[in-house]
């Protein structure tokens, strides 16, 4: 009996000892983790009026799952990008409107799968949707997927315009048949942006912002849109009309990696 319960309690050590190891573990790489320079900030925290839904922290995009990096569904950005779109909500708002961001700041982790998805030729799950006339292995040379994104320096950000009062928008669930993101609002997946003529994240040509096939009021919403952020000092990337740059940029040549989270910002916020 005592031989037994000596072996008992020295697996209960050794447990305990291996538990201690794992938490150490944990904790040093929690403690690891890089922090976002002070004058980042969580969207919220400057203006919670702009609708957010982080695509990229579902699997409704080009990938199909949760992007590294995405830990939770918030907006962070740099401050000075943050108060400019603070600025553009007001305006929206006194017309009916509302801002949506879909993605802001992204980490690097982030874009290097983004990188190794592009790579993996097979993996074409979310074709039908994002990307129907484009063939993946051009996806690099069209300048679709990059090694880096403005979107890691923290003052770029995705997103559209929604008419008030904002109806929700359904979740997506996997496995749902596709239809590519350039058909009819009415058919493509449901958003309750109004019609810019594509989805967003569309890899078509019919997405660049000034495209001569888009017309009406497709036309006017993306063009409210441009107009009103580059009164306040936006650039729009011309190939995708959700994509703008808040400058001058804090941050012009750094390419940051701390993870979408609450915890990565180091004010608190």
């Amino acid at each position: 009996m005592t031989r037994l319960t000596s072996a008992v309690r020295g697996l209960i050590t050794a447990l305990a000892a291996l538990l201690a190891v794992t938490a150490a573990s944990a904790t040093a790489r929690a403690e690891s983790e890089p922090k976002a320079p002070s004058d980042f900030v969580a969207l919220r925290t400057v203006d919670p009026t702009i609708i957010q839904e982080m695509r990229y922290f579902t699997p409704h995009n080009f990938v199909g799952e949760r992007i590294d990096g995405y830990e939770q569904p918030i907006c962070i950005l740099t401050r000075p990008a943050a108060d400019a779109l603070h600025k553009a909500q007001e305006k929206l708002l006194s017309e009916g409107y509302t801002l949506k961001v879909y993605d802001c700041y992204r980490p690097q982790r982030a874009v290097n799968h983004f990188v190794r998805w592009a790579e993996d030729l097979d993996d074409q799950a979310m074709k039908g949707e994002f990307y129907p006339n484009v063939d993946k292995t051009r996806l690099f040379e069209d300048g679709y997927i990059a090694e880096k994104s403005g979107h890691s320096r923290g003052s770029t950000m995705d997103l559209t315009i929604v008419k008030l009062p904002a109806e929700p928008t359904r979740p997506y669930h996997p496995g749902e048949p596709l239809v590519p993101c350039y058909e009819p609002q009415d058919e493509r997946f449901p958003d309750n942006s109004v019609d810019m003529g594509t989805g967003f994240d569309c890899f078509d040509t019919l997405a660049h912002t000034l495209d001569p096939r888009i017309q009406g009021e497709q036309r006017d919403n993306r063009l409210l849109l441009k107009s009103t952020l580059e009164e306040l000092g936006f650039v729009n990337l011309a190939e995708e009309w959700w994509h703008y740059t808040y400058k001058p940029e804090p941050y012009p040549d750094t390419y940051f990696d701390f993870p979408v989270a609450w915890k990565s910002l180091i004010s608190g916020d």
